[in-house]
């Protein structure tokens, strides 16, 4: 099976190396801006703006003029920074996001994307015109039997990473373990209807006295002076960690289940209707629930496995998992499930993981019957 993976690690750059990252990033950053007031500059003088091809045609011409700096960088900076932008407006334009907006260059040196030649050895990545950069973790990006389409370079808190896309060839998995039930929350970030119970490291949490202390610290320091810029890197090296901490839970945990399960039912989220509860909304991004899930969906597949979303309106929670029998309410105070019904009791989370793994398990049976004639199998991610 042919997929597309990502690989970031963090790269060690000398000091002309990091002149030559940032050169790449401001002008990334520049073109960025510069298309971007070149488009409302238009549509407000024709009603319609330039797309990404007809605002390069623009820049060759103004670099031969104004813009003879930019023959110092690699020419794919400024043409990716000009398909972001591109995709930018798609996403307004189907209501995915906001407006585009003006990148500002105290929020860190940014990132750009290249093209081309991009050669890995098992301690150093080629770049064009950037040449050969030393890795800080070595063997860990695949240097054989892959294709590298673009290489993306970032800054964050100081530190200068590299994501390589890589297309590969893996060997298709037949994923034999039990079928699970995973309802997430903000408690415990996942419970499997096994019993096993993933707990939420909540970094943001752990972290928030620190992270108060160092915005205090930042809020006395003068503007423009060095010590301001020393706080600066510490609040971005402090966010860095907590980031880290959660992507480093939420990878083993969806790489722990996608391995060992081979049809999980999982609740379907509104995550962006759950974040308009302003009681609950930092928690939750805290949480991450919205990345768990995306991480599931496709280790499961990479790993021969499936991943079933129950109907947004299934009432997992509320319904007993021995009997069948549905609450009519069941406040977030309630964190026992006590059916009234046959008595049944269990934490309320791994009841509701047990109503999920009885969906998962009734897709799997109806995979199974399709696949020997004996009937009709429902679209895998939507059971009804």
């Amino acid at each position: 099976m042919k997929i597309m993976r990502a690989y970031k690690t963090e790269i060690e750059p000398n000091n002309v190396q990091h002149t030559v990252l940032l050169k790449h990033s401001g002008a990334a950053r520049f073109v960025y801006n510069w298309g971007l007031a070149r488009r409302k500059e238009e549509y407000e003088k024709t009603g319609r703006s330039s797309n990404a091809i007809e605002l390069h045609k623009q820049l060759t011409a103004l670099k031969r003029t104004e813009f003879t700096w930019m023959y110092e960088v690699s020419k794919c900076a400024p043409q990716e920074a000009l398909r972001d932008l591109d995709r930018a407006y798609k996403n307004f334009f189907e209501t995915r996001a906001g407006h585009p907006r003006f990148k500002r260059r105290r929020l860190g040196a940014g990132s750009f994307k290249l093209r081309g030649s991009i050669k890995v050895f098992h301690d150093s990545v080629q770049l064009p015109k950037i040449g050969m950069i030393r890795l800080k973790e070595k063997e860990y990006l695949p240097t054989q039997g892959v294709h590298i389409p673009s290489a993306t370079v970032s800054e964050k808190a100081g530190k200068w990473f590299v994501s390589l896309q890589v297309e590969e060839e893996i060997e298709a998995q037949n994923n034999t373990g039990p079928t699970a039930g995973v309802d997430v929350g903000i408690s415990k970030l996942a419970t499997i209807s096994d019993g096993t119970v993933i707990a939420n490291q909540k970094p943001l949490s752990r972290f928030e006295r620190r992270k108060k202390r160092i915005q205090r610290s930042l809020a006395r320091k003068a503007r423009g002076s060095n010590n301001r810029a020393r706080t600066v890197i510490r609040l971005a090296r402090y966010e860095l960690k907590v980031s880290n901490i959660r992507k480093d839970a939420i990878h083993k945990a969806t790489t722990m289940l996608a391995r060992t399960k081979s049809v999980i039912g999982v609740e379907s989220l509104n995550v962006t209707g759950l974040l308009r509860n302003h009681h609950l909304a930092k928690h939750l991004a805290d949480a991450s629930l919205g990345e768990f899930l995306r991480q599931l969906k496709y280790k499961a597949k990479w790993n021969g496995g499936a991943v079933v979303e129950a109907d947004s309106f299934f009432p997992s929670t509320r319904r007993c998992s021995s009997c069948g029998s549905v609450k009519d309410e069941m406040s977030l105070s309630e964190r026992m499930y006590k059916c009234v019904n046959c008595g049944f009791e269990a934490d309320r989370d791994l009841n509701a993981a047990m109503n999920l793994a009885s969906v998962a398990a009734s897709w799997a049976e109806t995979q199974n019957a399709c696949k020997s004639g004996e009937g009709h199998a429902t679209k895998a991610g939507a059971p009804r």
